[in-house]
């Protein structure tokens, strides 16, 4: 049985990537990837930037019965954490579950600690000039053009007048 290599991000799975290669016809132009859904042994392919945004690589340390995400997908609740990571996502180095709070707290120490290597990362890239004056400026054009679409809504929508008429004054 071929090894799973990837995981979709949102909906978790098996998945092995087999091959990518240039698409033809009217995929000219565009990379494919091959892939196969492990559980249920269909191969399918994608577009590459498909394959990227909605599919992970899994890691050595992901734990392999929910691929990383901490829900336990074979009960199907995901309201309950996985039994085997204990909801962590993670497991030992080594691939096997942790057997007692210990190696619970180191598997938990990592995470943490790619999670501060990662906050560092985006730290640095907002210290940069221009970045925060760019997202403000983003995030107040999203505020005005909502603004915009709500007074449209308003204008386009019936009234509570006679005739079904706005009442703007006077």
């Amino acid at each position: 049985m071929t090894q799973p290599t990837h995981t979709h991000r949102e909906s978790g799975g098996k998945y092995a990537e087999l091959q990518q290669h240039e698409g033809a016809g009217p995929l000219a132009g565009q990379w494919l990837v091959i892939y196969e859904d492990l559980t249920k042994g269909i191969q399918s392919a994608t577009t590459q930037a498909d394959w990227l945004t909605s599919y992970r690589e899994i890691k050595p340390d992901d734990c392999i019965i929910c691929m990383g995400t901490g829900h336990d997908h074979i009960k199907g609740n995901k309201d309950k954490p996985c039994g085997h990571c204990y909801g962590l996502g993670r497991v030992r180095k080594d691939g096997h579950s942790p057997i007692d709070l210990w190696e619970l707290a180191d598997v938990a120490q990592r995470i943490i600690i790619e999670l501060e290597n990662d906050l560092y990362e985006l730290r640095q890239v907002a210290a940069h000039p221009g970045v925060m004056e760019l997202i403000k400026r983003e995030r107040q054009e999203a505020i005005d053009n909502s603004i915009a679409e709500q007074e449209e809504k308003w204008r386009r929508g019936k009234g509570h007048g006679p005739g079904g008429q706005r009442h703007t004054g006077d």
